[in-house]
Formats: structure tokens, sequence, C-alpha cells
């Protein structure tokens, strides 16, 4: 069972200064979407977003073998927020050019794409599981391959994610006690610490639950990565 303060992905960015104030309140991950959504970026937006991060001060290394959890943690220990770029069925020598040309630290696979894919793509990956209702926590582990750390997001008929809908948090949990996971869907600084409590993620991700009237709100901002950050600490783990 994890104990450790929770990491936090701040995901959906648009525009740099909300990627700073991320950056600022502690966050782990920020995250810029090329998958089609309303907070789909340019490369051009999303290469603002990373000067605002720095990252053209710091490029990624070089990125060979398998994605893992302590991997993923070194690169954390270099600097935070890491950078990542959400994706969707495209084809990897796209994405590793848009991550190349994007100074992303991390790519996010959240379409259909099958599991191998994983290991043509040359930056860590975080693999989106888009669990369904009544589906279990056997059925969801069955599916998890090494190569990349699982996301569990709730299926929502048409979008790749940022509905706002809630997971399963009993299944979410079961998973969690086998392997480390990115739990998302439907978190809000008003349920984030309840949900990290009851999973025990090794991350938490939040978009739209950071939203007021759909745009990115920097004081929703903080009271999640804080909620989340505290959430054992405040029970006395």
């Amino acid at each position: 069972m994890r104990t450790q303060p929770c990491l936090v992905k701040i995901c959906g960015i648009i525009e740099p200064q909300h990627a700073r104030a991320a950056a600022t309140f502690g966050a782990d991950f920020v995250g810029v979407v090329f998958a089609p959504s309303r907070r789909q970026v340019t490369m051009g937006q999303a290469y603002k977003i990373a000067v605002a991060l720095g990252k053209l001060d710091k490029p990624p290394g070089s990125w060979e073998g398998p994605t893992t959890i302590a991997r993923v943690e070194e690169l954390l220990a270099k600097g935070r927020p890491l950078l990542v770029g959400v994706f969707a069925d495209q084809d990897p020598d796209t994405i590793n050019a848009i991550a190349e040309g994007c100074k992303l630290d991390v790519v996010q696979l959240s379409g259909s794409e099958p599991w191998e894919v994983c290991r043509h793509i040359r930056r860590p990956v975080f693999k989106c599981l888009k669990v369904r209702s009544g589906q279990t926590a056997e059925e969801v582990l069955a599916t998890i391959k090494e190569g990349a750390i699982p996301l569990l997001d709730p299926y929502v008929e048409g979008v790749y994610g940022g509905a706002g809908q809630r997971l399963d948090w009993d299944v979410a949990a079961a998973v969690a006690k086998e392997v480390p996971i990115i739990l998302a869907g439907g978190l809000t600084p008003e349920n984030v610490a309840q949900a990290v409590r009851h999973v025990r993620p090794w991350a938490v991700d939040v978009s739209s639950g950071v939203e007021v009237e759909g745009r990115k709100d920097v004081g929703r901002i903080r009271q999640f990565i804080v909620a989340a950050k505290t959430a054992l600490a405040a029970e006395g783990q």
C-alpha cells in the first residue's frame, strides 16, 4: 500500500501562465493535449508552454528501454514538473517528432492503440486504460503490460478524456494494490483527498476538475495540488 505523497498531473493546459502556476504550486506533471479535444493545442502553443516551464534550458535526455516508476521518478528528481503530451491513435513517428519539437518529457497514449506501441515511443509512456462500468479489477489487470505506467480513466463514449466522470474507486484501489497507477476521472479539489486515501494511486490526474466555466482556475489548481499531496499526512500516514 502506497504511503508516500501522491504525485499530481494537471492536464489540459492551454495557457503558459497556468503551466507556471501549476509548477509554482508543486505539480509533478503538466499535460498538453494533442488529441482531438476542446483543450487541444497546436505545436506552437505547446512550445510556448515548454518555454514557460524552462524546458528549452533542460532538454530531455536520451531514453531507451521500458518505462518504469523508478526511471520516471529519477526524471522528477532532476526537476519538476515534467511536461506530458497527450496523444490518441497517432503513429509513433509523428508522436516522436512532436515530442522532440515541443520538448516533451513524457508521452501519454489515450487512444485505442495497442500496448505494443509503447515500445516505439522515445519518451517515458503513460498508457491510458478506459475502464468500463462493471469491469472488474481482474479484467483491468489482465490488460496491463510492462513498458508503460497505466492511467485509469472511465470510458466515456466519444471522448478521449477530461469528461469529468468518476471512475469506480473500489476497482481502482484493487488494481493499485497490484501495480502503481495514475488515477483520473471526476477528480476535484473537493474529493481528491478522499480518492487518494481510498485508492492509494501513484499519481492523480485532473483537467475539468480545476476549471471554472471551461478555463483553468489558478485557485482550484492550487487547492487540488495541496489536497492531493497532504491527503495521506492528514490521516496520519
